[in-house]
């Protein structure tokens, strides 16, 4: 058997989920609906819904986040790009896949519009599209050229809304061949820190809706999308499908994601909680500090070390790791209200910032988000130095009760208040009963 036909036989089968496996997919649901419901809230976010609304009319299915409803890949597209838009949405480190960005908020349009589903019906249908597109970037060898996220996440996004609308084992193939075929989103909008990047991530859900409903009508995709001479791993990625799917059925990679406690760049976050840490336990105040080394791997400064613009956009800012770095000296925390020109501009942070250097390691891992290591050194001389080698939020370092309650709170205070109070709530109930509001 193929790889491409063991991972379409796993998108397909039954599933019971083990029950850790199950109380961790609802927690990190909870985790992405909340984002998403704070970044719909967002300036960019009501630019896109009024794009979205420009569309056409509809009734299939909750934008997440938004009161109104829209035609289902309508209302997927403005879900990927509210999870997405703030930086705050869980990653699969590993596989360098915000992968259940893609996969909610397609996930939530299919159910939406099919008039909900059971929770075991929905959490494996999330669980199972999370374990594909992350399986695809653990397969990877080479380095981001196509934004992992949207590639990633649009095929397994598309196969677990086929879940969701039990097509055939037959249709299973052709999903896959036609999300490969709408798979797009490349790392420039990485580089220049633009708002194309949440885009992307929200036209790869829009893609998954379509890529299923086009195989319903009877339509066709390439059957070797993924290990063909064209396929996904010859031109997006490089890599061995088999070193995911051999894997397949033993370990669920839905336990492998980290939640990020800070709506910036994942690969800024290493940082910015050991600055917490040190903050909370008096170790180091923002007058007290004269340096701070970082010492990380090649992918970290090619995705976060950028310097400070007073013009930079939101989008550049919350990968802009010195401008964060100040920011959590000087607050104690990353607060997207303060993405502004004020704030870009002001004259302390900007200071503050110039104290970060970041030192490139020799590390051969072109995916590799660890180890990192952090050397603060205070204007008495005074050197903290601390190895990092798991981030807060990832499962060997998770949130404690109290971290996980800061976030939410941050994003309710965000949200949009009239929105469901269920998706903070009682946030499954949400998620699989649309017509219970």
């Amino acid at each position: 058997m193929s790889a491409t036909a063991a991972l379409l036989d796993f998108a397909y089968a039954a599933h019971d989920l083990p029950a850790s496996v199950r109380a961790t997919t609802a927690d990190l649901l909870a985790d992405t609906l909340a984002v998403g419901a704070a970044g719909a809230a967002s300036p960019a976010a009501r630019s896109v819904s009024e794009a979205v609304a420009a569309w056409g009319k509809g009734s299939d299915a909750r934008p997440i986040g938004l009161t109104g409803r829209l035609p289902a890949p309508s209302a997927a597209f403005f879900g990927g790009f509210a999870v997405h838009c703030l930086e705050w949405d869980a990653v699969h480190e590993p596989a360098v896949v915000h992968a259940l960005s893609v996969v909610t908020a397609a996930v939530s349009a299919a159910i939406d519009r099919r008039g909900g589903c059971s929770e075991d019906e929905a959490l494996t249908a999330v669980a199972v599209g999370v374990d594909i597109a992350s399986g695809l970037g653990i397969a990877a060898t080479s380095a981001l050229r196509f934004f992992r996220p949207a590639t990633a996440g649009c095929i397994g996004a598309a196969l677990a809304v086929a879940r969701i609308e039990r097509l055939d084992r037959a249709g299973f193939d052709d999903v896959l061949g036609l999300a490969y075929s709408a798979c797009a989103g490349t790392m420039q909008a990485h580089v220049e820190g633009s708002v194309a990047l949440p885009l992307q991530v929200a036209a790869a859900a829009r893609a998954a809706i379509t890529a299923v409903d086009l195989a319903r009508a009877g339509l066709t995709g390439p059957h070797d999308a993924l290990e063909g001479p064209f396929g996904y791993f010859r031109l997006i990625d490089e890599g061995d499908l088999a070193t995911y799917t051999s894997e397949l059925g033993k370990v669920w990679r839905i336990g492998e994601v980290s939640i990020k406690p800070y709506p910036s760049g994942r690969a800024s976050h290493a940082t910015l909680s050991t600055l917490a840490s040190l903050i909370h336990n008096g170790s180091i105040r923002a007058d007290t500090v004269a340096t701070i080394h970082a010492q990380v791997p090649p992918l970290i400064a090619r995705l976060v070390d950028r310097p400070l613009a007073h013009a930079m956009a939101p989008a550049y800012a919350r990968l802009c790791l010195p401008f964060l770095a100040a920011m959590m000296l000087r607050d104690g925390r990353i607060d997207p209200r303060r993405f502004t020109p004020e704030s870009f501009g002001d004259a302390e942070l900007q200071a503050l910032a110039a104290r970060l250097v970041v030192h490139v390691d020799d590390n051969p891992d072109p995916n590799a988000l660890s180890p990192q290591r952090l050397t603060v050194t205070l204007i008495d001389g005074t050197r903290i130095s601390r190895p990092i080698s798991g981030t807060l939020g990832s499962p060997g370092a998770p949130l404690d009760a109290a971290g996980t309650a800061a976030k939410r709170n941050l994003a309710r205070e965000l949200a949009d208040p009239a929105v469901d109070p269920r998706l903070f709530d009682a946030p499954l109930a949400y998620f699989t009963q649309p017509e219970a509001a």
